[in-house]
């Protein structure tokens, strides 16, 4: 959800679990999202959305079961599975596109009374003697509007306009991510994200539906060849095909001509709260990795779990003041899940190729011999 001004709350739950509380959501775009990342969620994430009520939003909408990754680097290559035994046979990552997500928990958010889901664009944050009280926004058809609540959750995403008066922001971008949909192929292992340990960064596969998958070319540096000279296809052609596997390379080179694209920074911020009276700053607006993993929406649907079980007991948010104190152990509360994900991302980062090579042979290696 974005930029959202809450009523008196700031969860979706399950429909049979309603504590009343209203909630108005603010979305900049209603429109399905078409985007490059936030399509693999880890079964840690998966989890979380069992704790929300809300995993039938990974139904319906071809997502694609995820039990492990696969490790590639010269033609050899292992599998790493999950370690699920001691959950129920439903429990495992999901892999789909992004958007039909997005739209799921849309409807979801929708479907409930108490939510008030509207379309604007949020434009600063209405601020009174240090406490935030709401939000100024203009609607879809251009009118300015003031929403006030005692709680406001800002989640305008990783180009968020309202971070830098919830948190200190310093952003990185240590790498760009290259994207392309595969078609007509199978990959090596089925049900297993693929990291390709390439030259100069790894290439991660995986598949957003029963018929695509999805293919990130990780690009060191902030700039990647340009699209409109055909220095990016002639780079996809001559520097990365040669490392695709076999059973993709066909599919490769077909996306390649077909010309479909696209390209994003890959952002990193560390979590630096300013805590705000009335204010919240929650996902990649607050706390930004490397999405190699695909780590941000469990820590993302981690961190609504604990918010939601702050908030649970209390009745009245309107003494911002004590409120804001007391949410402040939720900065503490997310680390078990959220320092984790965090500080394997920024070790990644900070690695040379070489080292990452035989970070990932060692496995490879481990794990043909047990």
């Amino acid at each position: 959800m974005h930029d959202c001004p809450l009523e008196s709350g700031s969860r979706l739950q399950r429909s049979r679990f309603h504590d009343g509380r209203r909630v108005h959501v603010i979305e900049r775009d209603m429109t399905e999202p078409d985007r490059i990342v936030g399509e693999l969620l880890q079964p840690g994430g998966y989890l979380k959305l069992i704790e929300l009520g809300l995993e039938d939003c990974v139904q319906e909408i071809d997502a694609q079961r995820v039990i492990g990754y696969a490790l590639l680097k010269d033609g050899r290559n292992t599998k790493l599975s999950y370690p699920l035994e001691k959950f129920h046979s439903d429990v495992a990552g999901r892999s789909f596109h992004n958007g039909r997500f997005i739209q799921k928990m849309r409807q979801k958010a929708a479907s409930l009374p108490n939510v008030q889901l509207e379309q604007g664009t949020v434009t600063s944050l209405l601020e009174e003697g240090g406490t935030v009280k709401g939000v100024q926004y203009k609607t879809k058809s251009g009118e300015e509007l003031k929403a006030y609540a005692p709680l406001t959750i800002v989640c305008d995403g990783c180009f968020s306009n309202l971070r830098r008066a919830l948190c200190s922001p310093k952003v990185d971008v240590p790498s760009c991510f290259v994207g392309l949909v595969l078609e007509n192929c199978q990959l090596p292992h089925p049900n297993h994200g693929h990291v390709i340990l390439a030259n100069p960064s790894p290439i991660l596969c995986y598949p957003i539906s029963s018929t695509e998958i999805r293919c990130l070319v990780d690009v060191p540096g902030q700039k990647v060849p340009s699209m409109a000279s055909g220095e990016m296809a002639s780079y996809l052609k001559t520097v990365v095909a040669p490392q695709i596997p076999p059973e993709l390379y066909g599919s490769f080179i077909a996306a390649i001509d077909k010309g479909n694209i696209r390209t994003m920074p890959n952002r990193s911020m560390p979590a630096a709260p300013l805590p705000t009276p009335g204010a919240l700053l929650m996902g990649d607006a607050f706390n930004m990795r490397h999405p190699l993993t695909g780590g941000g929406m469990t820590v993302a649907f981690s961190d609504i779990v604990v918010l939601r079980n702050l908030l649970k007991p209390l009745r009245n948010l309107h003494d911002a003041s004590s409120l804001c104190k007391y949410l402040e152990s939720f900065y503490t509360l997310r680390k078990p899940v959220a320092s984790t994900i965090n500080t394997w991302l920024v070790r990644y980062t900070k690695s040379s190729v070489p080292q990452l090579t035989r970070l990932g042979m060692r496995c490879v290696k481990l794990a043909s011999i047990t």
